[in-house]
């Protein structure tokens, strides 16, 4: 039998935790996922909740506190939890920062159906311990 996957979701748009939800079923992920719609409440989470993420996707452009501020923090504390940035920069200099401050993988948010469902399968390879590709 499969472990649920713990995922906490940094993301203010609702269509976009929806379409990473239909992206984990797609894929047949047993998961649970815990919503953050501001990068505050991200940091409030894994810091006050008990909230024990197996797997963190962050957006970097977020209200309250940016996803590179999320991922500076965690960093700090949970150094072995991998964090993929989900995002809709392009920017290399957003790129680097996010990998520099220690994001296991960057992806920017496709905009076709077939290309987000397919980060359901980046993140079933990183819930089993596999690379992100």
């Amino acid at each position: 039998m499969s472990k649920t996957v713990e995922i906490l979701l940094a993301e203010d748009n609702p269509a976009d935790v929806y379409l990473i939800e239909e992206a984990l079923r797609e894929h047949k992920v047993d998961f649970h996922i815990t919503v953050a719609e501001d990068g505050e409440a991200a940091i409030s989470l894994l810091a006050n909740s008990g909230l024990k993420p197996d797997i963190v996707l962050l957006d970097l452009n977020m209200p309250k506190r940016s996803g590179g501020e999320v991922l500076d923090e965690m960093r700090r504390t949970s150094a072995d939890v991998p964090v993929i940035i989900l995002t809709s920069s392009d920017s290399p200099s957003d790129r680097e920062e996010a990998l520099r401050l220690g994001a296991t993988c960057y992806i920017r948010k496709p905009t076709g159906l077939d290309e987000f469902l397919e980060i359901g399968a980046t993140i079933k390879r990183l819930a089993a311990g596999g690379a992100a590709s």
